[in-house]
């Protein structure tokens, strides 16, 4: 029998084992599912608010215990873990108090005697989820989608099923219907059917491009509403006007913190020749000391990376650009899935650690010397998420707006997503809005209503 197997990635100890269901057992729990959608549309948005509030309550009451699992699947440091749970009781309360506001009618003035826009739910969707915040990346899917009236199936990362797990347990506590939220630990292999079935009504997926493409593909042939929320490469430019030690602070937290496994980390350090010098020594003297701790210590900052082989990917990108001419500044040992916090310098276009998404705790710095050469390199990727400009006079570089290829411009922060703010990028990092008002309208049919 197939099994998805759960291991520490701090010792490599074995913590679970989980049957992989079949493909029929996977159409039935869909089946479930859209009835349980149909009766779902019973329940006022009163009610699913209530039902919000009661998850948000149990993930508060939880997350040492929610927390713990995610540290010992993935490796995330405990005290991040549980600010990941936090937040997804955030989300919930969020769409609690402002979902029924969102979804209100949208009246237009027409030749009509009366004529407005009714959002309603698609159906059964689809959430295909990765292991880096296994929690957040469904939370902040699954909470406009209860307002929305949507059913929600999960098919989350193979090694986070303890995660996963939990979550249908949450769904149980909060007085949902059993049916309602299904986690399909299925084989990769029967995603396509899954899609293909006329319940499922919609897809959404985090994860990487290629994962993406694929789904989106099955989904285009079969007409079926995508949202892809997929990898990032992005910019942290730090302008000549900069606060250094504003950009430092925000440079380690945005590169470094969930161990640098985000895609809207800041993955390409872009600095102004002014700094560049005193930017890698603020940087290395961070780094001085910094290893992989045991994630499940209060005080831990760098766990282990979620895998060997995401290890192993991010050491050949650092070998290769170094062999490029990279330098390696500090860092870079690796042993299994533990990889020492990593410092390069003198990157530039071509390089795999400036042209690929480098998806754990490596820093690459890139020299530029003026706004113009800036903003190139910053467009140089095919990805277009987030970036983030670091100066003291953020006015004067507004016009950046409208030029960085993205979802999102982050003045003097890190890109971070926030449930008041829609969330999701242009070119390979996908398409589609999560959080906010756009994210609940995602999965809405806009019907117009017209009298005459």
């Amino acid at each position: 029998m197939k099994q998805f197997k759960s291991i520490n990635p701090f010792n490599g100890e074995i913590l679970n084992h989980y049957p992989l269901i079949s493909r029929d057992e996977a159409i039935k729990r869909v089946e479930k599912n859209h009835k349980a959608f149909n009766d779902f549309q019973k329940v006022s948005y009163n009610e699913r608010a209530h039902k919000l509030e009661k998850l948000s309550e149990l993930l508060k009451k939880k997350k040492e215990e929610l927390a713990l699992t995610m540290t010992q699947e993935m490796g995330k440091p405990i005290s991040q873990a549980i600010t990941e749970v936090e937040k997804c009781a955030w989300v919930c309360n969020y769409y609690a108090e402002n979902g029924d506001d969102f979804l209100s009618d949208d009246t237009i003035k027409t030749d009509a005697s009366n004529s407005f826009v009714k959002h309603e739910p698609l159906g059964t969707i689809l959430a295909i989820m990765p292991w880096n915040f296994p929690y957040w990346q469904f939370f902040r899917f699954a909470a406009p989608n209860i307002m929305a009236g949507n059913s929600l199936l999960l098919k989350h990362a193979p090694n986070v099923q303890g995660c996963a797990e939990h979550i249908i347990e949450l769904f149980k506590a909060a007085d949902f219907d059993p049916d309602y939220c299904q986690n399909l630990a299925a084989d990769v292999s029967d995603v396509k059917s899954i899609i293909e079935h006329k319940a499922v009504q919609g897809v959404t997926l985090t994860g990487s491009t290629s994962a993406g493409s694929a789904v989106a593909s099955i989904a285009g042939k079969n007409i079926k509403k995508t949202v892809l929320e997929l990898g990032g490469s992005n910019p942290f430019i730090v302008m000549e006007d900069a606060d250094l030690d504003l950009a430092l602070e925000k440079a380690w937290i945005g590169r470094m913190q969930n161990t640098g496994q985000s895609c809207i980390a800041a993955k390409r350090f872009l600095v102004h020749e002014k700094h560049v010098d005193d930017f890698i020594d603020g940087i290395l003297s961070k780094l001085m000391g910094a290893q992989v701790e045991n994630p499940k210590d209060d005080d831990s900052f760098f766990g282990p990376m979620a895998r060997t082989d995401l290890a192993e990917e991010l050491e050949s990108q650092m070998k290769k650009s170094v062999e490029m001419g990279a330098q390696l500044i500090h860092g870079g040992n690796r042993t299994d899935a533990h990889f020492q916090p990593a410092l390069l310098a003198g990157v530039k276009p071509g390089m795999p650690a400036f042209d690929e998404e480098t998806f754990g705790p490596l820093a690459s710095v890139t020299t530029f010397k003026t706004e113009e050469e800036a903003l190139e390199l910053a467009n140089r990727t095919d990805y277009g998420l987030g970036a983030s400009v670091i100066s003291k006079n953020p006015e004067q570089h507004i016009h950046l707006l409208r030029k960085i290829q993205g979802g999102a411009v982050f003045f003097n922060e890190i890109v971070k997503s926030d449930p008041r703010l829609p969330f999701g990028g242009t070119h390979k990092s996908g398409y589609g809005r999560e959080l906010a008002k756009e994210g609940i309208l995602e999965f809405t049919n806009q019907k117009v209503i017209y009298f005459a």
